[in-house]
């Protein structure tokens, strides 16, 4: 299945019903009346996170969400039925925005989430609402209101704990792959990673969510190579685990055009914890390794890690280290949202 992280989809509530003109006609009823019901409400258009979705591609292939129409209103005072909803399933981590791209309008992040992206228009009024000590024979009824319509923009930001960043054949695809069960291409070439992939790292008898995204290169943020638009998807991320190739003509120079990256783009990346590693360690001999080190460490002013996903060697040093990270921010998340008991003096 492609993977799809931005659609661009039409949305129309539906219309209201119009209310009817009607009059009372039975059988040895000396005084007849109006009875012209009201129509039906249109329906509405929601948004809803759903469990089971990790991609918008179902926008792909439909761009157009019309809800129905109200019944109209009829004799008797009947009212219209209400016109069916429409509702837009979404995967967790989905911003929805106005056409202008901007203006955000929904962040749906928890499973069960519901927003009414367009009201329906109420339905008319029957005669029988005109019906005055003066005008006792309304001969007239409302037409019902019009739905609302727009263009929204949907976009989805992988919800992980931990994201990869890098520039092209960094090893980040390898790594991944190493430490969970997701199985990305991985080949010598650079831009292997085409799109976001994800996998579930059990390390210490605990799971977190790793995020891999494809490779920054100079003036990403300008639209050069793939560009910058994957960074979105680790934007929600606790933790950066920041891969360097060790095989690289200056492992410090690398690190440094990666992180002008990751500040132009913004979006607090430049903030977030980052865990820096220098990677193919297998391959490097003991002074090159030593020189590689030497510039990571000055460029990144921390001591970097040294790993192989190849062989192994450093991969569990910097599983821990992520959960580390892990675990304070989620600590630090659960005290702010816990509720505030009111400890003042009470007789």
């Amino acid at each position: 299945m492609k993977f799809l992280d931005q659609a661009k989809v039409f949305i129309q509530s539906g219309t209201g019903g119009a209310g009817s003109v009607s009059f009372r006609r039975e059988k040895f009823i000396e005084f007849g009346g109006p009875n012209g019901g009201d129509g039906g409400r249109g329906g509405d258009v929601f948004a809803e996170c759903v469990d089971g979705l990790n991609t918008l591609i179902d926008y792909r292939y439909q761009q157009h969400y019309k809800a129905k129409t109200g019944g109209h209103g009829m004799g008797q005072d009947r009212t219209g039925a209400g016109g069916d909803d429409v509702v837009l399933k979404v995967p967790a981590g989905t911003q929805i925005f106005d056409e202008d791209g901007e203006t955000l309008l929904a962040d749906l992040t928890e499973i069960g989430q519901r927003v009414l992206l367009a009201k329906g228009g109420n339905g008319g009024f029957g005669n029988t609402r005109f019906k005055t000590s003066t005008n006792r024979a309304p001969r007239h009824a409302n037409p019902g209101l019009p739905g609302e319509e727009r263009w929204i923009i949907l976009r989805l930001k992988l919800i992980a704990d931990a994201g990869l960043v890098g520039l092209p054949n960094a090893g980040k695809s390898t790594f991944l792959a190493a430490v969970t069960a997701a199985k990305p291409k991985i080949a010598d070439y650079p831009f292997t990673t085409l799109h976001p992939g994800l996998g579930v790292v059990r390390v210490h008898n605990r799971e977190f969510v790793l995020a891999d995204i494809p490779g920054l290169i100079e003036g990403a943020h300008e639209g050069i190579g793939l560009g910058d638009r994957f960074l979105g998807h680790v934007e929600r991320c606790r933790v950066l685990l920041h891969l360097i190739d060790g095989t690289s003509e200056n492992a410090g120079a690398a690190y440094k055009t990666v992180r002008a990256e990751l500040i132009a783009y913004g979006g607090g990346l430049e903030d977030k914890p980052e865990i820096v590693a220098l990677t193919k360690a297998d391959a490097l001999d003991d002074e090159t390794k030593k020189k590689q080190l030497a510039s990571l460490k000055r460029a990144c002013k921390q001591t970097p890690l040294l790993l192989s996903a190849h062989s192994g060697a450093g991969v569990q040093e910097a599983l821990s280290l992520l959960l580390q990270v892990i675990d304070k921010d989620r600590a630090v998340e659960a005290e702010a949202q816990a509720p505030v008991t009111d400890t003042a003096w009470r007789p």
